[in-house]
């Protein structure tokens, strides 16, 4: 007969190994549509009229503060470059996705050759939302994109020169890079990419993306 002691161990071990496949930590396994929580104010975009995509929209500032993503919502942050805008975007997802329980996961690319590369990884994760952070990955975005048109992206302190309806931008004056040989809308400033800005740039894209309000331009100059 099994030792008390080694029987209770094996259940142990079992209840663990069903525990860990229903996990929040495994998106192998389906789960509902996210959805948002709360609603957009009247002031985010002029409800008489619907934005047409690649339009620029310029909502109130705070109008999206109603809106929060459903439970286990599942996000990548695709990341690339070391510079000071790109860390604080950064720091501003991951404390959002903190504050709001999100699922978030990160994919760094490792230099100019893993650009394209790390969006194909974020890619595989199948989540609901991947979100940009660096200029590095503007021009590799723009040849991805198209091609997965089911999934979203957010773009924060930068923009597509020609998005398709899965790919929303949040940008303001001094962030508005569009890719290289392009001229940008406004004069880069890196100063322009404050803690406050950066907060504001990803919980106003995530509730855009929320309302299927997708595809445009999200410009934050007011805040």
């Amino acid at each position: 007969m099994r030792p008390p002691f080694l029987a209770v161990a094996a259940l142990a071990a079992a209840a663990a190994l069903v525990t860990g496949c229903g996990s929040g930590d495994d998106w192998s396994q389906p789960h509902p549509k996210p959805s948002a929580v709360g609603a957009l104010d009247s002031g985010f975009i002029d409800p008489s009229a619907t934005p047409v995509p690649e339009s620029t929209v310029t909502p109130r500032p705070g109008s999206w503060s109603g809106v929060r993503p459903s439970e286990d919502y599942r996000v990548v942050l695709l990341t690339a470059g070391d510079d000071a805008p790109t860390k604080a975007l950064v720091t501003a997802v991951k404390d959002w996705a903190e504050d709001e329980g999100v699922d978030l996961r990160t994919v760094v690319a490792n230099g100019h050759t893993d650009l394209v590369p790390s969006i194909t990884r974020a890619l595989d994760m199948g989540p609901d939302l991947v979100v940009s952070a660096g200029n590095d990955l503007i021009d590799p975005l723009a040849l991805v994109t198209a091609n997965h048109l089911s999934q979203q992206f957010l773009v924060v302190g930068a923009e597509l020169a020609e998005p398709t309806h899965n790919v929303t931008a949040v940008d303001w004056s001094g962030a508005s890079f569009r890719g290289e040989g392009l001229g940008m809308s406004s004069t880069y400033d890196a100063g322009s990419f404050t803690a406050e800005r950066c907060a504001a740039a990803i919980r106003a894209g995530v509730a855009a993306v929320l309302n299927d309000r997708t595809g445009i331009v999200i410009w934050l100059d007011q805040v």
